[in-house]
């Protein structure tokens, strides 16, 4: 089953959140989930042990870079999508999960600073495909941008990835109290309290149109 793994070493770039958005929306789809917390901070499984985890998600925390790959490929045949989540450096761990992944989601910020750490990402999956003999498939997304405006910093770093010959997914992930209220809540954006959280309709549908686009990107190589 595919592995999608995030990656970016620039820290604060929305990894972590991108990654819980993409599979709490394919479990409410109906599948099988297995996330593989490879962050030092552990937020998602932290986000597990509150209420509201879909029965069809199953956290794996238990990694290191000795056993990483061992690990996805375990839960790889036992659940239909694994989400990991990596470590914001550039490490062995890291370099082992992309080596092996099917889709490579690099979460960019609108910012220079932000480009500067996807490119870092970019250069490791060009790297590890040459040692696997194989084009790794990856594309940025980017992330916490505005849903009023755009700003130059973003237009500058979507010029700078167009220019690259970057694939970028069409869906930027809009900066969202409900995306930050996940990991306050626990549970699913479906499932946020209207009262304590606002605009979860939009955050629902920006989620949806993102993991929609991931499904596609997959089915097209």
């Amino acid at each position: 089953m595919p592995i999608i793994s995030f990656a970016n070493p620039k820290g604060g770039a929305g990894k972590t959140t991108t990654a819980l958005l993409l599979a709490t929306e394919l479990a409410e789809k109906g599948f099988t989930v297995t996330i593989v917390d490879a962050d030092p901070e552990r937020w998602i499984s932290q986000w597990a042990e509150m209420p509201g985890r879909p029965a069809s998600i199953d956290i794996v925390s238990d990694v290191t870079e000795d056993n990483i790959v061992d690990r996805i490929d375990e839960v790889a045949v036992k659940t239909q999508f694994v989400i990991v989540d990596l470590e914001g450096t550039a490490s062995l761990t890291v370099a082992q999960a992309v080596s092996i992944s099917d889709l490579v989601i690099v979460p960019v910020q609108g910012s220079t600073m932000d480009a500067k750490g996807g490119v870092k990402t970019l250069r490791l999956i060009r790297t590890q495909g040459r040692t696997a003999r194989r084009e790794i498939p990856h594309a940025v997304v980017l992330t916490r941008t505005s849903a009023a405006i755009q700003t130059r910093d973003l237009k500058d770093v979507q010029q700078q990835l167009a220019e690259a010959g970057v694939p970028v997914f069409e869906t930027a992930i809009v900066e969202r109290a409900a995306f930050r209220a996940l990991f306050v809540y626990g549970g699913t954006i479906s499932n946020l309290n209207p009262v304590q959280v606002s605009s979860i309709d939009k955050a629902l549908a920006n989620a949806r149109d993102f993991a929609a686009e991931v499904i596609r990107r997959l089915k097209n190589g």
